[in-house]
């Protein structure tokens, strides 16, 4: 297929708006059977925040190079190289900010696969989506064959979607299975112990009220101390956690979601810049600026004015 009959959409403005305070992204599914393919483009001008998510994620680059953060590694990315994350893994992909990188992502739901026996067989094939340990590699080069394989499948359940017979969801299953089943021998060697994915599962829960708080109080002041003390922590250990947990520090945490709230408004409003700065929690206007360039890779002013230049 030529690009051109992909139907591309904008990273930005598809993954952001669903991401919620805590970091967790909601994926628009259609509820009778949750299984998606998007077409995205995206470069570093639009910051697309760490978040983590319940479904299961398989990325092809389809054009450009790119990096990709899993909490706290980094991957380089260039055309054809497949990424694969599983669950409640916190991540962001890093785009250069003057090059577009395209990527095609398919995106389901475990129920997509699993029959009745969680244990079994069905459970087998999410096992490189369910058993990524720390050291996990997720990334299968563009050189190895196998990336092409797991493309031309991929291209095989989008055309089968939206499966609304059951012959077309047999197919996307039958597809589906050969995706996950060129992962499994791959990564049959990487695979961690469901005790170390239980274990991250249960520090992610820990800063749920921090994650709560925040959804509600982002623009008020809050020091380390205040977050530490949400989450039952001293403010050393809370710190180390955090990082280990989520990737980046609580602060550089804190900045990435103020300006995804901000580039938001800048956006999709009519507020000031001074008072988009206030109301994301930023006391100096210039300090905003200085942090929105650094994140977005432009100017609050000029990014207001390239989103009003497409209305």
């Amino acid at each position: 297929m030529k690009r051109q009959q992909f139907p591309w959409k904008k990273e930005y403005q598809f993954v952001e708006p669903g991401i919620t305070a805590e970091g967790v992204r909601i994926y628009p599914f259609e509820p009778a059977f949750p299984i998606d393919v998007s077409f995205l483009t995206a470069s570093g001008h639009s910051l697309v925040r760490m978040n983590r998510h319940e479904f299961f994620e398989v990325i092809y680059i389809f054009s450009g190079n790119t990096k990709i953060q899993v909490r706290s590694r980094c991957f380089e990315l260039r055309k054809d190289d497949v990424v694969v994350i599983g669950p409640d893994i916190y991540h962001r992909l890093l785009h250069p900010p003057h090059a577009e990188v395209r990527l095609i992502s398919l995106n389901f739901q475990r129920e997509v696969i699993r029959g009745g026996d969680a244990d079994g067989e069905d459970g087998m094939y999410l096992s490189p989506f369910l058993c990524q340990g720390p050291q996990f590699p997720h990334v299968i080069s563009g050189k190895v064959n196998l990336s092409h394989e797991v493309l031309d499948l991929i291209l095989r359940v989008h055309r089968e979607l939206p499966a609304h017979t059951a012959l077309q969801r047999l197919a996307v299953k039958t597809y589906m299975k050969g995706v996950l089943l060129l992962l499994l021998r791959h990564f049959a060697s990487h695979l961690g112990t469901r005790e170390a994915v239980d274990r991250k599962q249960r520090h992610v829960q820990r800063l749920q009220p921090l994650f709560q708080h925040l959804d509600r109080h982002y623009a008020e002041h809050i020091e380390v101390a205040d977050a530490a003390h949400l989450c039952a922590m001293s403010s050393s250990h809370f710190m180390r956690f955090f990082k280990q947990t989520i990737g980046q520090s609580f602060r550089a945490y804190l900045s990435s979601f103020r300006i995804a709230k901000a580039q938001s408004m800048l956006s999709n409003g009519d507020a000031s810049i001074a008072d988009v700065s206030q109301l994301v929690g930023f006391c100096s206007q210039s300090y905003f600026g200085e942090t929105f360039r650094y994140l977005a890779g432009t100017t609050p002013r000029a990014y207001r004015q390239r989103f009003c230049a497409k209305a």
